[in-house]
This record gives structure tokens, sequence and C-alpha cells, in this order.
């Protein structure tokens, strides 16, 4: 007959704290805050181009890199950046955040692919 240890469950941690120490951390912090900012691209860019680019990254330095369908949608996003931005300011002071330039990159383009289950 083989003696089983008696397991105590006694160092459970709550959701709670759990959740509390992810929000402490500043990684997170940012991660949540660039999040809130992607939300609002389709106000600053409008609805034609917010179907055909979405925010990619953030750079060091403060610049926002915009995933664009195709070589057009980068360049007519770039003729209308001072437009962008001026439309973004309001969501970037809210924020709290610093974006310094916007970059678009159709390179960074990624189809999303419906799945079937």
């Amino acid at each position: 007959m083989v003696k089983m240890k008696k397991v105590l469950y006694t160092d459970f941690v709550t959701s709670e704290s759990l959740i509390e120490e992810l929000l402490g951390k500043k990684e997170f912090k940012k991660a949540i805050t660039r999040s809130n900012l992607y939300k609002f691209w389709s106000k600053a860019a409008g609805e034609k181009f917010a179907k055909k680019s979405k925010p990619y990254s953030m750079q060091a330095g403060g610049v926002m890199v915009i995933a664009c369908e195709n070589a057009i949608v980068a360049q007519e996003l770039a003729l209308r950046k001072t437009q962008i931005f001026v439309k973004f300011e309001p969501y970037l002071k809210s924020l709290n955040l610093h974006v310094k330039d916007i970059r678009f990159d159709p390179k960074k383009w990624i189809v999303e692919k419906d799945c079937e289950i």
C-alpha cells in the first residue's frame, strides 16, 4: 500500500490579484494604450481607407506604422498625412501618446483568412 501525501491548496492566487499585478506592469499599460489608439484609426483615416489599412506597430521615436493593402493606398494616405494627424490629435492627447510620424507600409499587410470550424 502506497501512502499518499496530503496536498494543501492554500497558495491559490485570485484572478483579481493577477489582474492588479498585470495592470501595474508598464508593458501591459503600454499595450492597452496602443490597442485603444488603434481602435481610433478608422475615425482618423476615414471609412474608405480604414478598410484598406490598419495600424501595425509603434516604432521607437513615436513612429506609427500603418499596414496598407497596396502601394496605391499607402501613397493616398501619405498624401493625406497632415489631415490624418489633425483628426488623430484629440485621441493622442486623451491617451497621452506622442506620435511624431506615420509611416504607411504595403509590405506589412496581412490578409486574414476566415477560419472554418
